[in-house]
């Protein structure tokens, strides 16, 4: 028994204890309107985050400060040892601030002056989903505080290749390359989460080559260079040449192909995400099972909330579009 972990591992299994659960976000996700979904989910750990939500934006927003404010607290009772587990699950928090700065920085440089704020980047005015604010980290930022002072994009990827974060590449591949750090550093920290950052990372370099952004077409995109190194250590590099869903899956090595298991089309990529959830949790729920105190059970819980959280988003979506939800059907 490793006795330091006692208090973070009785703390954990709380946490994990107040999870929305499936039944009930299959429930909100059967409601024909989003204010009845939140109704249904008033009962939750996550009402005081959804109280103020007035859109659909604002409530699935709200479930992913749930997640990171248990996060924080978790961080508190974790030992000397778990302190870079810890860190590494936050830095999934601090990688959508630093897209979300990259956004206003972008928006506020192609905006004439007296309109900041006021259009989006196709200069549209009057945003119709407003940005979401930026994550209070805490404790667990990396590199925020000196790169949230950035002025414009460029002095932002300055400051990012002088950061852990490193060379975030062009802005169109910002958000991959980013990701694609997060996922190296989540398995090196995380041994448990490792699988998981590999079928992750899986499914990045499917979308990126099988799965044009433009158009949802199929195309064979060259890779950045920089992200196929970053890539390299989880998925091999075999598979930049695939065509199709098939090469791609057999160019993958062998822990990573069991994540497109069902694909035949691009298409259906949509569906082995909402599986690697359920296998996440599936996973997650056996760490929490752990029989003495551990970081094992800190994991668990951690992946837990995030899945739980999933899957309040995808109901609430559901909700608001009147009620029914494929993709939690998939993972029912």
């Amino acid at each position: 028994m490793r006795s330091d972990w006692v208090a973070a591992t009785v703390r954990a299994k709380a946490m994990a204890r107040r999870r929305a659960g499936a039944g009930l976000c299959r429930e909100a996700a059967a409601q024909p309107s989003l204010d009845q979904a939140l109704e249904v989910l008033s009962s939750t750990s996550y009402a005081a985050d959804l109280a103020g939500a007035t859109d659909l934006a604002a409530a699935q927003d709200a479930t992913r400060r749930s997640v990171l404010w248990q996060l924080r607290v978790l961080a508190g009772w974790v030992p000397v040892s778990g302190a870079r587990m810890v860190h590494a699950a936050g830095a999934a928090f601090e990688l959508v601030n630093i897209l979300l700065l990259a956004r206003r920085l972008a928006e506020s440089a192609d905006q004439p002056a007296g309109q900041l704020g006021d259009q989006d980047s196709a200069g549209d005015l009057h945003r119709s989903v407003p940005l979401p604010e930026y994550f209070e980290l805490g404790g667990l930022a990396t590199a925020w505080p000196r790169l949230s002072a950035a002025g414009s994009t460029a002095e932002l990827a300055e400051l990012l290749r002088t950061s852990p974060w490193g060379d975030p590449g062009s802005p169109d591949t910002m958000p991959d390359t980013l990701t694609a750090v997060w996922l190296r550093r989540l398995a090196a920290a995380v041994p448990q989460a490792r699988s998981w950052a590999v079928a992750e990372a899986a499914l990045l370099a499917a979308r990126r080559i099988l799965v044009s952004p433009a158009t949802g077409t199929s195309t064979v995109p060259e890779i950045p260079e920089r992200l196929g190194m970053l890539l390299q250590p989880l998925i091999g590099g075999t598979w930049s040449t695939a065509d199709d869903v098939a090469s791609f899956r057999a160019a993958l090595p062998a822990a990573a192909a069991p994540v497109l298991d069902g694909v035949e089309e691009p298409t259906g990529l949509w569906r082995a995400e909402a599986a690697l959830q359920a296998r996440v949790e599936e996973d997650a729920f056996r760490l929490l099972r752990s029989g003495l105190p551990g970081p094992d059970t800190a994991v668990g819980a951690v992946a837990v909330l995030a899945v739980d959280a999933w899957r309040m988003r995808a109901a609430l979506a559901a909700a608001s579009a009147g009620g029914g939800s494929e993709v939690l059907d998939a993972v029912a």
